[in-house]
């Protein structure tokens, strides 16, 4: 019986209702019965794998323009990858008619790994002949302890043309018990190549023995103290006093399926398996009229290059988004521990590679902080003071792609303002070298253990919608006034605003030192002071990648070379990067989608930031990394007419705190 026969049984063979927006994310029943639709009319044999199953978003002129009641052709988008025929294939099916869209051959593509081809890697490796007789060589006997991560294979030369092979390079490392970290043990110049379509290890390269690190570095506490453990404790330290949040009346947001209301805050909650974390629709609700800031938001690429030119770590380059997916690699949060207070959660679906519906519980996290104060005066001479505390909405998702966290976090305040933050955690990625040898393109963590250097680049696609669906593009940049007679004094400095009006324009790089920075202002709508209504991007941390031309990582990782670039929208370039990432040689993304220098001058703006870590790693960093933190600011610019915090009500307080409370009944 074939694949498609056990499963026919499984499909209604009616169309879907339609749910509450159309930018609702598919239920599991809709994965359940895209997958079916997909596997009884295309006739699928159990080699064709399901790696993607999602929302195929309707035209954004639907959306902007749909009012309940509103009927749609619901629709989902599915990416397959046959393994006997080696062919990936994307296909749209219609919920709402029960029947195929479109069925396309890609031809000369992969996709990303998918979850089971993880498992079957590891499992490959570790009944490897070579591999084992490699272990050896290096005193390892027990085989179960090798940890096999399956890190992308880049694209070291023609014979890594994605129309060929489906590979992967994985690494390995020991542990010497199942809870023992063993990235404190990597296996140095032991280089193997996997293909997921057969199913077999291809090559096994060992470029010669260097001795495992002699020293654990585990980071649970009952590991903590033992012996030889780096860094070394000798008992864990006392615990501090509880910190509790309460909100008695509840959060003051509220939740209607996907769609968020928060203070003047309106948006809804989006989540694919790629991306991950989507905002839709952000938009501020000002004088009783919603105005619309941003149309879809999310981080469409992130890429980490490695600049060590060891043998296991030279080809270290990988676009963890667009070959593996962040969204697939969620965490299910806890309350206490990734997310603090009064939270409401949502759940994710994603897809198993037979088609059917996997929950992500908690996957995205939402909860309000305090932000510390707002706006604040006092009047010197009356010693009259008036405050008001600021606070943000916090809507957060974490995955974990093999040794590393990433948190990303959307920061809505009161003031109008929008941050993206992300945090950065987990383990390094490790590499051996002898004992007493300082590693001269990294940093030594322990002995005989050293990290390399490398960098994080991540680049948000920002969909801008401010005031209008017309936006426009600025650079801003503060400079002094020459002395002479419009600045006899010598102190004139002055904001200097152009208009970037095309692609090849919006190609832009930081300068802190003048103050740089970018505003999206509308093209449509004017102010009572007569000018245009713009949010500005205020740049966060950023550096312009190393790596010489002519290498690998120049070749593939075009986006990030510049902090800004800008398109006008076209719904297929969804991806920094590009649609197909594994095994690309490079050229694809931001760097072809702006090849024919397009207007961008009163167009539908996407506006695509890159941040960048820069790591230069510390020992501190060493077993687990204390989080790291890089994101940056839209801000409001002209966009409203002063002060939007001016309204808040003045709190108060409880009292805290014995202290306080007589010094406050004193006065």
């Amino acid at each position: 019986m074939t694949l498609a026969e056990e499963r026919t049984s499984t499909i209604s063979g009616g169309p879907s209702p339609l749910p509450a927006h159309p930018l609702e994310p598919l239920s599991p029943e809709e994965i359940a019965a895209a997958s079916g639709l997909l596997i009884a009319g295309r006739g699928l044999e159990p080699s064709t794998r399901f790696v993607f199953v999602e929302l195929a978003e309707p035209p954004k002129e639907l959306v902007t323009s749909w009012m309940p009641g509103d009927r749609w052709d619901r629709q989902a988008a599915a990416l397959l990858r046959d393994h006997a025929a080696k062919a990936t294939y994307e296909a749209i099916v219609s919920l709402s008619r029960a029947e195929i869209v479109s069925w396309r051959l890609v031809e000369g593509v992969q996709p990303p790994t998918m979850f089971e081809e993880f498992m079957a890697c590891e499992e490959l490796v570790r009944a490897d002949k070579r591999w084992r007789q490699a272990m050896r060589l290096r005193g390892v006997e027990d085989f179960s302890l090798a940890m096999i991560d399956p890190w992308a294979a880049g694209y070291t030369g023609p014979q890594d043309s994605p129309a060929g092979r489906r590979i992967v390079r994985p690494l390995t490392f020991v542990r010497s018990g199942p809870d023992d970290n063993g990235y404190a043990r990597p296996v140095e110049g032991l280089i193997v190549t996997v293909d997921l379509d057969e199913l077999i290890v291809v090559d096994v390269t060992d470029h010669g023995v260097v001795p495992l690190p002699p020293q654990p570095g585990n980071y649970y506490p009952e590991l903590l103290t033992a012996p030889g453990n780096v860094p070394a404790f000798d008992r864990p330290r006392a615990p501090l006093r509880p910190i509790a949040i309460t909100q008695p009346e509840g959060p003051s947001f509220e939740v209607d399926g996907h769609a968020v209301s928060w203070a003047n805050w309106r948006l809804r909650i989006g989540f694919t398996p790629r991306e991950g974390l989507v905002l839709h629709e952000v938009g501020y609700l000002d004088k009783g009229a919603l105005r619309p800031v941003l149309y879809r938001a999310s981080l469409s690429e992130m890429y980490v290059p490695y600049g060590d030119p060891g043998e296991t770590h030279w080809n270290k380059n990988v676009f963890d988004e667009g070959e593996y997916g962040l969204g697939w690699l969620a965490n299910s949060l806890e309350l206490g521990c990734d997310c603090l207070g009064e939270i409401h959660y949502f759940d994710a679906h994603v897809n198993d590679q037979d088609g059917q519906p996997a929950r992500i519980g908690n996957a995205i996290c939402m909860h309000e902080e305090d932000a510390s104060i707002g706006w604040k005066h006092t009047d010197f001479r009356t010693e009259r003071g008036e405050v008001r505390r600021n606070r943000r909405l916090v809507i957060s998702s974490i995955s974990t792609v093999g040794n590393y966290e990433y948190g990303f976090y959307w920061n809505l305040y009161l003031d109008g303002s929008i941050e993206f933050e992300i945090k950065l955690t987990g383990i390094l990625s490790t590499g051996a070298l002898p004992v007493g040898e300082t590693p001269e393109f990294g940093t030594l963590i322990a002995p005989g253990l050293y990290a390399p250097n490398h960098e994080h680049y991540f680049s948000v696609r920002m969909d801008m919608r401010v005031d209008s669906d017309r936006n426009n593009l600025f650079e801003v940049d503060s400079v002094a006034e020459p002395m002479g007679p419009g600045n006899p004094y010598g102190n004139a400095w002055r904001s200097r605003k152009r208009q970037l009006t095309c692609e090849a324009d919006a190609q832009r790089l930081p300068d802190s030192l003048n103050g740089r920075a970018w505003l999206v202002a509308s093209a449509d709508t004017t102010t009572a002071l007569g000018t245009r209504p713009a949010y500005k991007i205020e740049p966060g941390a950023y550096t312009t990648p190393l790596w010489q031309d002519g290498s690998e990582q120049a070749a593939r990782g075009g986006f990030a070379t510049k902090q800004l670039w800008a398109t006008p929208y076209d719904p297929a370039e969804r991806y920094a990067a590009g649609e197909y990432v594994a095994q690309n040689p490079g050229g694809d993304g931001l760097p072809r989608y702006t090849a024919g220098n397009r207007s961008i001058e009163d167009a539908d703006l996407v506006v695509w930031y890159t941040l960048g870590a820069h790591h230069v790693v510390r020992p501190e960093d060493w077993p687990v990394m204390p989080v790291t933190r890089i994101g940056f600011h839209l801000k409001p610019f002209g966009f409203f007419d002063g002060n939007p915090m001016l309204d808040l009500p003045a709190e108060t307080p409880a009292c805290h705190g014995t202290a306080h409370c007589e010094d406050k009944e004193s006065r």
